[in-house]
């Protein structure tokens, strides 16, 4: 019997409903602002709790506060502890280069080399099209922790119906320079204030296929790296101004974590 569409998702809704109500049971609040944070304010600090698909993420600065709603939640489902997040800090890179052969490669420099354009109509198609997609999909999951990969990746995504070879030169370019920085991280440390902040950029009518830009940006919380990301705009700007404008207009996390930081009281 096939399966109708929406069981999966709707399966899933309920399943995260009955998660919510333990969780909201044992003094965790649900964020107003994105339903996938729960918070609870402690004499120690505040203990965040994040839902995504099948994990879960815990924080706090107080270790005791952890060990109790792991206790709790394993008396209520079949949890798996993983230890802490260590997995996208350099084994997910690693692992994606042993998948398409380039353990032994050339470190790369940079994620992309600078003023390469790329067009839908290059010669030479690339035969592994479903290849191609795979790899597209495993790094842009990584871009959740590695935003110097975020403007490569979202312009090789343009191709993913017929990717071409010089398509597959760029993401083979990527993933050369993760070899070279396996365990970069960003480092986050008081500066000394919360102010939250973001920053925008857009390469005017850089795409050769239909003159969109490209828009990036960055968010800061207390001057650390808290959001990113790299779109192209779904419009054609008719000047840089207006291109840039579009980007700013695109940051739609700035007011989203001014109120969730309202929110923890921070």
């Amino acid at each position: 019997m096939e399966q109708q569409l929406g069981f999966v998702a709707q399966w899933e809704s309920r399943k995260f409903g009955k998660f919510s109500e333990v969780v909201i049971e044992y003094g965790q609040k649900r964020s107003a602002y994105d339903h996938s944070v729960f918070f609870k304010q402690s004499t120690a600090g505040c203990i965040l709790f994040v839902v995504y698909v099948d994990d879960i993420v815990i924080t706090d600065s107080d270790s005791s506060d952890i060990n109790m709603l792991k206790a709790f939640l394993g008396t209520r489902f079949q949890t798996k502890e993983l230890g802490p997040l260590k997995y996208f800090l350099g084994k997910y890179a690693q692992d994606l280069l042993d998948e398409t052969d380039l353990a032994e490669a050339k470190p790369g420099d940079a994620p992309m080399i600078p003023n390469v354009k790329l067009g839908a109509e290059d010669e030479n198609v690339f035969v592994d099209a479903d290849k191609y997609r795979s790899v597209l999909g495993k790094l842009n999951y990584l871009t959740i922790t590695q935003p110097d990969i975020a403007f490569p990746i979202s312009i090789v995504s343009h191709f993913m119906l017929s990717p071409r070879t010089s398509h597959w030169d760029v993401v083979t370019h990527i993933l050369r320079y993760l070899k070279g920085s396996p365990g970069r991280r960003i480092l986050y440390k008081d500066r000394g204030h919360c102010r939250v902040e973001g920053f925008s950029n857009t390469d005017w009518t850089g795409s050769l296929v239909d003159r969109c830009s490209t828009t990036g940006y960055y968010v800061f919380v207390g001057g650390n790296l808290v959001s990113w990301k790299s779109k192209k705009q779904s419009v054609v700007a008719r000047s840089s101004a207006e291109s840039e404008y579009w980007a700013m207009a695109q940051i739609f996390t700035l007011p989203l974590i001014q109120y969730f930081m309202r929110e923890q009281s921070i």
